[in-house]
């Protein structure tokens, strides 16, 4: 889960981050089994880290923006074993008697890179939030400047397409099937103790690890998406040492099916958003700009269904070679523009290309080349190493594609299609943690009413499990991420009202479109 739409991921998360990598070379005896399920203290036995800071400001983001690397165990079990590195930054409070603390950006995913979004929103939250925050974030192990794996994936097994999982033109899952096994087989092979420390426990207890070098007691945070997630892990991990907390589009943390769960409500999300995106497109304020797609709204889908049927059919050349636009790129281009209002005009455009047989249709970016091996491999070793995934075979899993396919053909199955994590071999060191309502009651949740990726109906299960420790802010429009992300002013002035004051409404509310 993630709230750019440029980096959706196997959950409608991220798609590769625009960060560069660096892998390293461990000490041979990190080539041993990890143990790092085990439930240990983040910083125990092992001495505080030193941050050294350096200069990293990129252009659009704070020109005050800084970066180290925080050295953490491969395996907390062994706190003084093979060390590796999680890149981290800050954007220090330009306020220092306003200063209450540290807030710290959780990035969404799994995949997506917290430097990248500090540098992407840090200018929105300092205007917010008026210095009252050292504004701090990291990369999780896998992602941008940390320590990276490498599965040695074919370039054809890392588009965005390939790891989505879509089915056949006819809902045949055998190629996803044969993809899921090679995938799992490449990664046992090439991954290594590196690729097996990629959990959410690990991200959690890495997250506690930078509050310990930032000689922080507290910590604040706003996490968005699957960020939400290790933000509710964290609070149930570490209560103590909460402040104020931001959980900003959240799944269903059920600890028996976690990302399994959270990829198959994105069909009910698509269909729950996609009403926004057909008004939108038969308003007649499209007529202006040449985006009006039809008429009534009830026309829309049929419509975008048709096209992509066509496309199953016979896949137009685009104008990157050798990469067509298939029926299931166009599904996954549909997918990605629900995240946002803002996309839905490019997604216009090209299916209006599509209705001219001489036009050449351009291809987003996410789709038009394959993912970095790496940034697949982060988001395919959290995915299957946090939970252990059904291993039902293959007659099962066609059963629930078709199923799924009839009752949300927007989707077209792809939401509970067989993953990798079906043939992982390797079983999680630990159970994911369950969330509950233990804990101070210091946390604000924001949810769409219409979210493509965490649906409202799931998210309402993240407000159950932490009972009197939340309140739950609906706002009444669609989009995934909403704070400083979907334009609702009011939404905007919850979360920041309470991030500067503490105030939080007194009981669950919502805020109007």
């Amino acid at each position: 889960m993630t709230t750019s739409r440029n980096k959706a991921l196997l959950l409608a998360l991220c798609a590769a981050t625009a960060a560069t990598t660096l892998s390293v070379t461990l000490p041979a005896a990190a080539t041993a089994t990890t143990s790092a399920g085990a439930d240990v203290a983040a910083g125990a036995g092992a001495p505080v880290p030193r941050l050294v800071w350096h200069p990293c400001a990129a252009p659009g983001g704070p020109a005050t923006q800084e970066c180290a690397d925080l050295p953490v165990p491969l395996d907390y079990a062994d706190p003084s074993g093979p060390q590796i590195k999680v890149a981290v930054s800050r954007v220090r409070s330009d306020r220092p008697r306003a200063r209450r603390g540290a807030l710290v950006v959780i990035p969404g995913g799994p995949g997506g890179s917290g430097v990248q979004r500090l540098t992407q929103k840090g200018e929105a939250l300092r205007g917010q939030l008026g210095g009252a925050y050292d504004l701090v974030t990291f990369d999780p192990r896998g992602v941008g400047g940390s320590t990276t794996a490498s599965c040695g994936l074919a370039p054809g097994d890392r588009y965005l397409t390939s790891l989505r999982a879509w089915p056949a033109a006819d809902g045949d899952i055998t190629e996803n099937v044969a993809r899921a096994q090679r995938i799992a087989e490449a990664c046992a092979a090439n991954g290594g103790p590196v690729l097996r420390s990629f959990t959410t426990a690990n991200q959690v207890r890495d997250m506690d690890r930078l509050r310990e070098a930032l000689g922080e007691d507290k910590l604040s945070a706003w996490g968005v998406s699957y960020g939400t997630y290790v933000g509710a892990v964290y609070a149930q991990k570490y209560p103590e040492r909460t402040d104020r907390w931001v959980l900003d589009s959240s799944g269903d943390p059920d600890p028996a099916r976690v990302a399994r769960g959270w990829l198959a409500n994105m069909a009910q999300g698509a269909e729950d958003r996609f009403p926004d995106f057909a008004a939108w497109a038969s308003h007649p304020d499209r007529d202006k700009d040449g985006l009006r797609l039809a008429h009534d709204a009830a026309d829309v889908e049929p419509r975008l269904l048709a096209l992509a049927a066509s496309l199953d059919r016979a896949p137009r050349p685009s104008t990157t070679p050798g990469v067509p636009l298939t029926g299931n790129g166009l599904r996954q281009t549909l997918q990605n523009a629900l995240y946002s209002d803002s996309a839905f005009p490019a997604l216009a455009r090209l299916l209006l290309s599509l209705d001219d047989p001489a036009a050449t249709p351009v291809l987003p970016p996410e789709l038009a080349r394959p993912m970095r091996d790496e940034d697949a491999a982060q988001l395919v070793g959290v995915l299957c190493n946090d939970v252990a995934w059904p291993r039902d075979g293959a007659a099962a899993g066609q059963r629930a594609v078709d199923e799924d396919r009839a009752r949300h053909p927007l989707t077209a199955g792809m939401p509970v299609n067989v993953l990798p994590c079906a043939f992982w071999k390797s079983a999680p060191e630990q159970k994911p943690t369950r969330i509950t309502a233990q804990g101070p009651s210091d946390i604000l949740m924001i949810q769409s009413r219409r979210d493509p990726s965490t649906p409202l109906s799931k998210g309402l299960k993240m407000r159950e499990a932490l009972g009197a420790r939340a309140v739950l802010v609906t706002v009444e429009q669609g989009g995934h991420g909403l704070y400083l992300g979907n334009g609702n002013a009011c939404g905007d002035r919850t979360v920041t009202t309470f991030l500067t004051t503490g105030k939080r409404p007194a009981r669950d509310t919502t805020c109007a479109n």
